[in-house]
């Protein structure tokens, strides 16, 4: 089954109705995200956007947060559209000049329910064969949503442009259609100003040791010795339950081997048997979670006593 967006045909006569602004510049750019002051007070009974701010986390998760400081006082539904250039380029995906040129998606909240629609080369449509929007979520606030949705849902873009519109006025007929009569429509930025542009930056998966402890605290001949830490993602900040510990000790010239290497409850542990003859010898060692490539590596050295 395909859905189409027959929302977004309107553009052209909300173009009509709404004149067309001054453009609007960033505002401020803070670690990866950006805030867009759109122009203000171009419609008195319609919805004003003041900023949209854009941001991305290491997971790769992007949120667009549409301010719109009068939204209590606007009458009717309201609908909430943002489109999306995910390959930044105006000669692929729709080319309208109004609701792109360049969009490959479009995303639209409406009635507490939020959806995405692809560009099929006629219009914005939803199939089997399209994103599953799985990552696709969005909270409410006083003054304008949060929409949120994961760059792999969006051809895993690194580079991308869009615009958001809000639709205010929105009320439905006797046939249960909805009715644009009384409508009134912003766009940041506003139309005819292209779209606003944004780099989606995400670091490198790196794992980070941590909680690292020994057991004893110094190593005794004739003992058992263990070294132990949790590993974590520098991009969620999830502890690793699972992967390889690699495990390395010396006691003077001889290389012990662990008796334990292994990753249990987000702990990775490695565990020797110091010889009872290694007394007053210099003891190092090592642990090393591998994971998906990544490694991380503490490392010890003290006297046996």
């Amino acid at each position: 089954m395909v859905r189409t967006l027959p929302l977004l045909s309107l553009f052209a006569a909300l173009a009509v109705v709404f004149p067309v602004g001054g453009g609007a510049t960033p505002a401020r750019a803070t670690a990866n995200s950006v805030t867009f002051q759109d122009s203000r007070g171009e419609d008195p009974q319609g919805p004003d956007i003041n900023t949209v701010t854009v941001s991305n986390d290491n997971t790769g998760m992007i949120n667009w947060k549409i301010d719109i400081p009068n939204e209590a006082q606007l009458s009717g539904e309201k609908i909430i559209d943002v489109l999306i250039d995910a390959d930044n380029n105006k000669a692929t995906g729709d080319p309208d000049p109004l609701s792109g040129p360049g969009a490959d998606y479009a995303i639209e909240l409406f009635e507490q329910q939020v959806n995405m629609f692809q560009w099929d080369g006629q219009t914005y449509s939803r199939s089997a064969a399209g994103p599953s929007e799985a990552t696709l979520i969005f909270t409410d606030s006083a003054t304008g949503p949060t929409i949120s949705i994961n760059k792999s849902e969006l051809g895993n873009t690194t580079k991308l442009s869009f615009q958001a519109t809000v639709i205010s006025g929105v009320t439905t007929d006797p046939s249960g259609n909805l009715d644009f009569t009384n409508a009134h429509a912003d766009f940041a930025p506003d139309l005819g100003h292209g779209f606003y542009p944004f780099d989606v930056k995400t670091a490198p998966l790196k794992l980070v040791a941590t909680k690292f402890k020994t057991s004893p605290s110094r190593p005794r001949a004739g003992g058992a010795f263990s070294m132990s830490m949790s590993a974590v993602r520098n991009d969620t900040g999830a502890a690793i339950q699972s992967g390889t510990v690699n495990c390395a000790a010396r006691a003077g010239g001889a290389t012990l081997r662990a008796r334990t290497h292994r990753i249990a409850n987000s702990v990775a542990t490695c565990m020797w048997a110091i010889p009872a003859s290694a007394r007053g010898k210099a003891f190092r060692g090592s642990i090393t979670v591998v994971f998906e490539g990544k490694k991380v590596t503490k490392t010890f050295s003290s006297v046996i006593r």
